[in-house]
Formats: C-alpha cells, structure tokens, sequence
C-alpha cells in the first residue's frame, strides 16, 4: 500500500529534532515506498487543519485518503516497529 508524505518544503533541514525529516528518515529506514508532497513553511495551513484536525507537520496519508498524524517521535517509533499500517487513521472529511 503506497502512502503520501506529507511534510515541509524545507528539505535540506536533515537534523535529528526536525519533526519532517524523523518522519522521512524512519520510512527510509523501514523500507516503506512513499510519495513525498511537500507543503508551504511558513504558510496557510487551513487545509491541512481541515484534513488533519491540526496544522502541524508531517503527516501521513494512505491510499484510501485515511490520515495518520501524531507527534513526529510517535509517528518515526511506529514506522520503526514495522506498524505504520495498524497506526489509528482519521477518515477524509466528506465535502
């Protein structure tokens, strides 16, 4: 199952405590195939609080629009554990 990155645009930042980067480094890790889409740093983030509930990065969507956000730590020990799939979603907001 393919899923999308979600993350900041800033890409070169490659440090440790950068929520987007422990994100794309464990699903690098883990072998997960991935999409990256990158999104506006400083910016509006109202779509993202639509789809997410917050207006935070990174997040992850599968291919079913279901989305997983939790903090970035949470979300790089998930990938790590090789659970990403059983990880709690929310469903797309119906338009």
């Amino acid at each position: 199952m393919a899923v999308t990155l979600h993350r900041c645009k800033n890409t070169w930042v490659k440090l440790g405590g950068h929520p987007c980067w422990r994100v794309q480094k464990a699903l690098d890790e883990a072998g997960v195939e991935y999409e990256v889409d990158l999104l506006p740093w400083p910016g509006n983030r109202d779509e993202i609080e639509r789809r997410t509930g917050q207006k935070k990065y990174p997040w992850i969507e599968f291919e079913d629009g279901s989305i997983y956000r939790e903090e970035s730590k949470e979300m790089a020990q998930r990938i790590r554990a090789g659970n990403l799939h059983d990880a709690a979603r929310t469903q797309p907001p119906t338009r």
